[in-house]
């Protein structure tokens, strides 16, 4: 077995890295193969999360690595208070209340949120404002590329 040759990721490295993320019965979420653009970042910059960076560090540059993250390392678990109910006559053709559709809300402070719309119910739109991955255990796989110190 030969030994793998190149920098170690460590807290503050930038990492070029292919990586993909699957669900507990195996289907695949993202991948960033598909369309073969690896995914370009800087440790500790907020792209990932703090358990995904974990799992990351002392890895080296040229290895491939499997890791799977329970729900509070991936995207944490579903808070219900991230749950909401709009009104139906919020919504119109430009903005339909349908199922399963991800629609970009303006808080109040002007930033955008995303929702999923998970239910509606007579005039009640349910919208859940978590990470569409919140809650899931995942399996990412990831081929690092370059990392720079």
């Amino acid at each position: 077995m030969s030994e793998v040759k190149g920098n170690v990721i460590k807290a503050d490295s930038e990492v070029l890295m292919h990586f993909s993320i699957c669900l507990a019965d195996g289907s695949a979420v993202d991948s960033s193969k598909v369309n073969n653009k690896p995914s370009k970042f800087v440790m500790g910059d907020g792209s990932l999360t703090p358990g995904f960076e974990k799992c990351l560090l002392g890895l080296k540059e040229g290895e491939s690595q499997t890791f799977t993250l329970a729900p509070e390392s991936a995207f944490g678990l579903s808070n219900p208070d991230n749950i909401h109910h709009i009104e139906l006559s919020k919504f119109n053709a430009d903005l339909p209340a349908e199922v399963g559709t991800i629609i970009s809300f303006t808080q109040p402070d002007g930033s955008e949120i995303p929702g999923i719309i998970r239910e509606v119910v007579a005039e009640s739109v349910t919208v859940d404002f978590n990470h569409p991955l919140a809650g899931q255990t995942l399996t990412f796989a990831v081929d690092l590329l370059t990392v720079l110190n």
